[in-house]
């Protein structure tokens, strides 16, 4: 049976949205994502260290498109990897000083994660993954994931405190 090779990644996303601008203050200004392309008033592509880019947003259904109804099939969540813990704390405070919203966090034994949705209801996940080495297996083989609750003082602890 065919496997896809390991070193296979997800590239990139591309999202329909409502409001580019508002979606930028999201992607951009909370998350921090930097553009690096343009296309008109309809479309952005914005990535992280460079890349052609990891995701894409476009209003090429209409400004101001209602988001996906809840209850059909369609994007859960797009996931967002940290290199760190300490990347993924400041991710975090950015969200609280800002004041977004958060809808959940857990710990997956595997990885840490917070919920939240962007503007438009699309699903995210910002996560970080624990090094493979502390990963529990099941008497099968199979990966043992949890859902947990995520220690968020610990995570937000990491946090350099800023001098104003």
């Amino acid at each position: 049976m065919y496997t896809i090779p390991p070193q296979t990644t997800i590239g990139h996303i591309h999202l329909t949205v409502a409001d580019l601008d508002r979606s930028l203050a999201f992607y951009q200004g909370i998350l921090g994502f930097e553009i690096t392309a343009r296309y008109g008033p309809s479309a952005v592509f914005l990535s992280a260290g460079g890349y052609h880019h990891h995701i894409g947003l476009n209003t090429w259904q209409g400004v101001g498109v209602p988001p996906a109804p809840a209850g059909h099939a369609g994007l859960y969540h797009v996931a967002i990897l940290y290199p760190t813990r300490a990347a993924l704390a400041t991710a975090l405070r950015r969200l609280v000083d800002a004041a977004y919203p958060i809808t959940g966090f857990a710990d997956h034994g595997v990885s840490e994660a917070l919920y939240l949705d962007d503007p438009d209801g699309n699903g995210v996940e910002l996560y970080v993954d624990r090094p493979q080495s502390e990963w529990k297996y099941a008497a099968d083989g199979s990966i043992a994931m949890v859902t947990e609750p995520l220690d968020v003082a610990s995570l937000l602890a990491l946090v350099e405190p800023t001098v104003e």
